[in-house]
């Protein structure tokens, strides 16, 4: 690699990192490397530099939404990690089933389906009623992965970790291998592209519980503690983050308690 070319890939980095908190350490470069040569074949661009100085100009929108798109990781599948799931479940919804209404975020959604595996998750739990107060929005920087959510379409391999009952339930069979999330699930979520290093958060009311698994990872240290403060701020008092089982909060003096099973309580302060 040449030169400028190494310099664009630096410049890009660094733009990544500040611009949305991603952070990809140098053991990970031939990764980011390769995306973003997809992004340079899509554009008609020479190289990785040209991706870097249009960055900079105006009237860079789309290009700039197409970077953060390739640099974000967005394999998911529904129910993923049963064991966190099930620690909220036996936690959290107790005490939700006694609110009037239940608002719940997920923070870097990706293609939705943590948002809709939630959903179900109430409906199994709470009943009809329980998810008819239901409120839970799905946020992700990369507006392909909002717009795939929006449409609640998922081929198989999406779905391979939901147990048959609950396919048969909650999903309408569309041929070919791909299924539409029920409409009654559907009605209980709502998407939207949004960058997690926006300051303030963009919310009215704060949220109950906030969903926020496998994110930390991207971030380094400064933007994972400005996250979680962040995040704190974002939910009521007493209430929960959701983090991956493999995400320590330890070290960041951010004002939440872990409980285990990537739970963790917002201290009320007396």
């Amino acid at each position: 690699m040449t030169l400028r070319e190494e310099a664009g890939y630096e410049a890009i980095r660094v733009w990544l990192s500040r611009r949305c908190g991603i952070a990809y350490p140098e053991h990970k470069g031939e990764l980011l490397r390769q995306r973003l040569t997809r992004v340079r074949r899509a554009y008609d661009l020479g190289s990785l530099a040209d991706i870097a100085l249009r960055l900079d100009a105006q009237g860079s929108h789309e290009l700039e939404l197409a970077v953060m798109h390739a640099a974000s990781t967005n394999h998911t599948y529904f129910c993923r990690e049963p064991d966190v799931l099930d620690a909220f479940r036996a936690m959290v919804l107790p005490v939700l089933a006694r609110r009037e209404q239940i608002r719940i975020w997920s923070a870097a959604c990706s293609s939705g389906d943590e948002v809709y595996t939630i959903a179900m998750m109430i409906a199994e739990t709470l009943g009809p009623e329980g998810l008819a107060r239901t409120q839970i929005l799905g946020t992700d920087i990369s507006a392909p992965m909002v717009e795939q959510a929006e449409q609640g379409i998922y081929r198989r391999r999406h779905l391979e970790q939901v147990p048959d009952a609950v396919l048969r339930r909650w999903f309408v069979p569309l041929g070919g291998g791909s299924y539409r999330v029920a409409p009654e699930i559907a009605a209980a979520c709502t998407f939207r592209r949004m960058n997690l290093k926006t300051r303030p958060f963009p919310f009215r009311k704060p949220f109950q519980a906030i969903f926020c698994r496998n994110v930390l990872y991207y971030f380094d240290r400064a933007d994972q503690a400005e996250t979680l403060r962040a995040l704190h701020a974002a939910t009521e008092p007493g209430g929960w983050l959701v983090t991956s089982v493999t995400e320590s909060l330890r070290g960041h003096e951010t004002g939440w308690r872990s409980l285990g099973g990537g739970l963790h309580q917002k201290e009320v302060r007396r």
